[in-house]
């Protein structure tokens, strides 16, 4: 899948255009992971929801997780809809404002992840970590340079 790899030099690579390379690679895995979400009727705010409830059980409210979620959130989602959605399903619960997954809920949740390491497997063919690392590290100083949270998401 894909074409092939030339070599360039350190020069080459550095005239290039960070912002359309970014965009590419951006457009290009999430959207391989949005179409394996899809296979599970899930939309990225879904996972979102599922993997941070899922890691904190109890923890989370309406509110607090919107402000977590939206800034990553490219599609103006009604996260509202998100969280009912996932209650009608059965997989989520929500008492006194705290959000928990159901058991039905966390199986989704594992299915989705599994998805999603697949598609992060086939992203990081012949990068390695330490080369992912400083790509990551590169990106989020670029996106403190830019007036953007430089952050890791918490």
């Amino acid at each position: 899948m894909g074409g092939t790899r030339e070599e360039y030099t350190r020069e080459e690579l550095a005239a290039q255009p960070v912002g359309a390379w970014a965009g590419l690679a951006a457009r290009l895995v999430v959207g391989a992971l949005r179409e394996q979400l899809a296979v599970e009727d899930l939309t990225q705010p879904h996972w979102w929801t599922l993997n941070h409830v899922g890691g904190k059980p109890g923890v989370w409210n309406r509110t607090t997780l919107v402000e977590l979620l939206a800034p990553w959130d490219d599609r103006r989602t009604d996260f509202d809809a998100v969280f009912d959605d996932l209650v009608a399903r059965g997989w989520l619960t929500e008492d006194e404002g705290r959000m928990t997954l159901t058991e039905e809920g966390e199986a989704g949740r594992v299915r989705a992840r599994e998805r999603n390491a697949r598609v992060r497997e086939r992203a990081h063919q012949d990068v390695s970590d330490a080369d992912f690392a400083t790509t990551i590290d590169v990106l989020r100083r670029m996106v403190a340079n830019m007036g953007g949270d430089g952050d890791l998401p918490r």
